[in-house]
């Protein structure tokens, strides 16, 4: 390979994100696995690792990292921050128009940056390479569970962003043995789902079939994991099949109107599209048997999958309520006949040190090799929004979002 320098950029969103695309372990292991590669890292007063913990590892740390190669951050980087003529690797939240992000994306043209995405970086089956939804999944299912003892008043339990890892945040998990045997439905089966999954599992939440979670009565606190066939079906009556529900979703419509009389708090954790069924309507939470009373929306796609999230919710402030006789937004805890619903938006920052760790293993395992890599990488190509101050073909569709 060719002599390369990364520099990992401080974060620049406020308020700042506390994780990191390496930690210093991973820094040394980048330059040991690659002969020619170093790493440099800007100076950051917030990073959940500390600037010393990489110099003691033998990294540099500096004020400016603007002679590097290639500049690697997890958000948004500030249209005023960037710095021309280079490449960059964030999560832009561009490639869906996303109306915040079109100054970021027109800045980068102008200033004639190459930019990756994180979120394209896909292999040849097309599945993301490199993603934090599997501690989405984990904060999200803890932060459900906190939101349900909070609106019961089972339990309290620590925040997991007051949690200094998530050993820290298990060593909570006991609390939750003070559960009624209440019914919790977590929908989806990728990265996120499994998060969820994992944390219910640790805690020691009975899992059982659909089937039994539908039609029997449990003395004790149960789960099931539903994936897409579970509650869609197609309008015409015909077989269920995946391939097809995910290229037209249209074609389909919810079933899950089956699980509304019989879940207590709903984990959303599957990937929603917006011609894609909701899982149920506001009206529907005005059912006399419409039993969920607590939400942990952690897919947080506003007016989505789940029509009671209107809005997201931060960190410190998680949580809010829903009325379902005026479909008005209330304040948690407000009232015993409102759904609570938990909303954040950032769930993986509330773990920032395990959620680095786990994002920088896969950039060493799963990109670093295409990265560093002398010739063109079909896994770089097909992630690249940008080069030379133009759209790639592959994001031409992206010219009317841009244009002035």
């Amino acid at each position: 390979m060719r002599p390369l320098t990364i520099g990992i950029i401080r974060e620049g969103k406020t308020p700042p994100d506390l994780r990191v695309t390496l930690t210093p372990k991973k820094c040394v292991e980048a330059e040991t696995l690659f002969p020619g590669l170093r790493i440099v890292v800007q100076e950051s007063p917030v990073r959940s690792f500390k600037d010393q913990e990489y110099r003691d590892l033998g990294i540099e740390v500096r004020p400016e990292v603007s002679d590097c190669d290639i500049l690697l951050g997890v958000k948004e980087v500030p249209p005023d921050k960037l710095i021309p003529n280079k490449t960059y690797m964030f999560f832009s939240h561009t490639v869906k128009k996303q109306p915040a992000n079109r100054e970021l994306l027109r800045q980068v043209l102008k200033k004639n940056i190459t930019l990756i995405d994180y979120e394209l970086l896909t292999n040849e089956q097309d599945e993301r390479i490199v993603a934090f939804g599997r501690w989405a999944g984990i904060v999200g299912a803890y932060n459900g569970l906190l939101t349900y003892g909070r609106k019961h008043n089972l339990y309290e339990l620590k925040p997991a962003y007051q949690c200094i890892d998530m050993e820290d945040m298990q060593e909570e998990f006991f609390k939750v043995k003070k559960l009624p045997p209440i019914k919790m439905a977590v929908t989806g089966s990728g990265r996120v789902a499994q998060g969820a999954v994992e944390v219910l599992d640790k805690m020691g939440i009975r899992r059982v079939s659909v089937y039994d979670y539908l039609y029997l009565d449990f003395h004790e606190p149960v789960y099931t994991q539903l994936r897409s066939s579970d509650y869609n079906r197609r309008r015409d009556g015909r077989v269920w099949d995946t391939p097809d529900f995910h290229r037209n979703p249209q074609e389909y419509e919810s079933t899950f109107g089956a699980f509304l009389p019989v879940t207590d708090l709903l984990l959303a954790c599957a990937y929603w599209h917006p011609a894609a069924p909701k899982l149920f309507s506001e009206a529907d939470t005005q059912r006399p048997d419409f039993r969920i009373n607590t939400i942990a929306d952690i897919t947080c796609d506003m007016n989505g999958s789940v029509p009671t999230t209107k809005r997201s919710t931060s960190i410190q402030d998680p949580a809010f309520d829903y009325n379902p006789q005026t479909g008005e937004l209330e304040p948690p805890y407000s009232s015993p006949t409102n759904i609570t619903v938990m909303a954040v938006d950032n769930l993986p920052c509330e773990l920032p040190r395990n959620a680095s760790r786990d994002f920088g293993r896969q950039l060493l395992d799963n990109v670093f090799p295409y990265l560093v890599s002398d010739k063109p990488e079909p896994i770089i190509e097909r992630a690249t929004i940008a080069a030379g101050g133009k759209l790639t073909q592959r994001y031409a569709y992206l010219a009317d979002y841009v244009a002035d």
